[in-house]
């Protein structure tokens, strides 16, 4: 049983996953609570990989910790600034999946992180964004701070990403999943 979050309807973005038994992913600025990297870690079982890629080291020893106690060996911490084109140490072209959620709105080079996720995924693997729609919302950042999904579909289809479908993730979110070429 998947925990359940009123913010966002995680099962509902898990189910974005083309691959799941034995697939490698990650987490693109997983947090300290792993909201998506433990339900992801049973989805992939033993054989698979999940990448838990954040910017704060505090997070990224909270994952490991955790990861630990719960015997769960295919979780995988790592520290990392995404908005730095190679700074994820994971190989490249290697991923099913990659997740960016609540992250890009926060970046000062969202476009970078972008490229990186894009770098990761191997041919046909996915990427899976959830960020805060331009609605009005009793919580959230400013709207100016939001990613406008029409931009972030043009931009992503300048980096061999191509927009599969859209989804509802939540009544504040937009979900997209784009296919790298």
């Amino acid at each position: 049983m998947i925990a359940k979050n009123t913010l966002l309807d995680i099962e509902m973005i898990l189910s974005q996953l083309p691959e799941k038994t034995d697939a490698r992913v990650a987490d693109l600025g997983c947090g300290n609570f792993g909201f998506f990297v433990f339900p992801l870690a049973k989805l992939v079982g033993k054989q698979g990989k999940v990448f838990a890629v954040d910017i704060m080291k505090s997070s990224v020893e909270e994952i490991k910790s955790r990861a630990r106690t719960e015997n769960l060996p295919q979780i995988e911490a790592i520290w990392s600034d995404l908005e730095k084109i190679g700074s994820a140490k994971i190989k490249k072209d290697s991923l099913a999946a990659a997740f960016l959620i609540n992250t890009l709105y926060q970046a000062v080079r969202g476009l970078e992180m972008i490229k990186e996720a894009e770098r990761l995924l191997k041919p046909g693997g996915v990427l899976i964004v959830v960020d805060w729609d331009d609605v009005p919302a009793p919580l959230g950042p400013p709207v100016e701070q939001r990613v406008k999904k029409d931009k972030l579909i043009a931009a992503a289809a300048k980096l061999n990403l191509q927009l599969t479908r859209e989804f509802n993730p939540g009544a504040y979110h937009y979900g997209l999943v784009f296919k790298k070429k």
